[in-house]
């Protein structure tokens, strides 16, 4: 392992994702990714007796699935790494006691999946682990409960808002070869942009997923076009076309190689405002839709760019600014 340029981690070994799981709620489900995602439920409590309740389910359940498609007993794994939205990571952390494995716990806000992917695949490199488990989850009405509204209010939204991803979703990371490797890392900076308006995060983290995409290339000393595809993880509509003119005006132009996560999980009939967004967002298409396309040969190489607005419902309160951050994982293809 090194360090390249100002952010950037070269993995010198072969570090792998060997199996992946995603469970889903209604509205992903309903949406025209439905059909990639291992489970849906048909109602937000997922059979549970609280909002909070359901997502500890679906991240539990990501994980059993994960670890079934890769064959793997919980007791194989050296390490758990995970996080999600809520206060104190309350869901990872009531995982990681049913798992029994050693954890760590992290926050990224909505870029909490490439935080643990780039922890996890720094532990394998040093050889302080060989497999790791990482996951992530959210939920609409959990999220909405702690940061914005209650629903049952019924506030109203702009055009800018997100919907929250109702989803949990783990991936298995060890050297055991599988069709997907990851190559690089790029650790991202916090980028605080002035946003002040929390239903608006996509405009708050457009600056951040700009600039860690610029200093991975430079510091990778690639172009865009080293790339088949760029995914962000939920800047959604407004968001996304912030990006590409940020990358536009520095001569870095996206074109058809760029999807968001947020923009591909609902469709206009759905009325997701903007789109999705959520730690479960980038995490639920990466791992299906977009393994699943990397699967096919239908992509090479893939730059996961995981975006997350860094505040809470106390700083909205005293007008605070948003500061944001995204981390990257470059994702390749193997034979």
């Amino acid at each position: 392992m090194k360090k390249i340029g100002e952010q950037t981690i070269v993995f010198e070994k072969n570090i792998y994702i060997e199996s992946s799981g995603t469970v889903v709620g209604p509205k992903e489900r309903e949406g025209p990714l439905g059909s990639s995602f291992d489970r849906a439920y048909d109602d937000l409590y997922c059979g549970e007796q609280s909002w909070e309740l359901a997502e500890r389910r679906l991240m539990k359940e990501a994980i059993m699935i994960c670890l079934t498609k890769g064959k793997v007993q919980a007791h194989d794994v050296d390490l758990f790494i995970a996080g999600d939205l809520l206060n104190q990571t309350v869901t990872a952390n009531y995982v990681a006691s049913e798992l029994h494995i050693p954890f760590l716990g992290v926050f990224s806000a909505c870029s909490t999946m490439t935080e643990a992917m780039l922890v996890a695949s720094t532990f394998i490199d040093g050889a302080f682990a060989h497999r790791v488990l990482v996951a992530t989850s959210s939920h609409y009405g959990a999220a909405e409960r702690q940061f914005r509204f209650p629903t049952t209010i019924g506030v109203q939204k702009g055009e800018s808002a997100s919907w929250t991803v109702t989803g949990g979703a783990a991936a298995l990371l060890s050297t055991t070869r599988s069709p997907f490797r990851i190559r690089t890392a790029t650790i991202g900076r916090v980028i605080d942009s002035g946003v002040t308006d929390p239903l608006d995060m996509g405009r708050a983290m457009a600056p951040a997923a700009f600039a860690t995409i610029r200093q991975h290339l430079i510091d990778c000393g690639l172009s865009i076009e080293a790339y088949d595809v760029i995914i962000t993880g939920d800047l959604g509509k407004v968001g996304s076309s912030e990006l590409k003119s940020l990358c536009y005006d520095a001569g870095m132009n996206l074109s058809e190689r760029y999807d968001d996560c947020g923009v591909l999980i609902y469709d206009t009939e759905q009325q997701a405002f903007a789109g999705g967004s959520g730690c479960a967002c980038c995490a639920v298409v990466t791992y299906s839709y977009f393994l699943e396309k990397m699967r096919e040969r239908k992509i090479k190489t893939m730059l996961v760019v995981a975006t997350g607005a860094l505040f809470n419902s106390t700083m909205m309160k005293q007008n605070q600014t948003i500061p944001a951050i995204a981390h990257a994982i470059a994702i390749e293809a193997v034979t």
